[in-house]
């Protein structure tokens, strides 16, 4: 079963309360999506290690209900 957006920010906002968060349907099927995420937290932080802590927000999703999310973090 696909995983909504709405679902794909409620927990990164969990994680990162202070995030702006964009997320984009690429392929209109709730399978692929391309999420910009801003955050205070990663000031300082490699752009690796950025990703690493988003996808530790997203709780081991990846690769099951969320099939393919293309990632861009940038510090606030």
């Amino acid at each position: 079963m696909p995983m909504p957006a709405p679902a794909i920010e409620a927990m990164i906002k969990t994680a990162f309360p202070d995030a702006v968060v964009e997320i984009i349907d690429l392929a209109g099927d709730g399978d692929h999506y391309a999420a910009t995420v801003s955050s205070a937290s990663f000031q300082g932080v490699s752009r690796v290690k950025q990703h690493q802590m988003v996808y530790a927000a997203l709780k081991g999703k990846m690769g099951g209900e969320l099939h393919a999310l293309q990632l861009n973090t940038h510090a606030l």
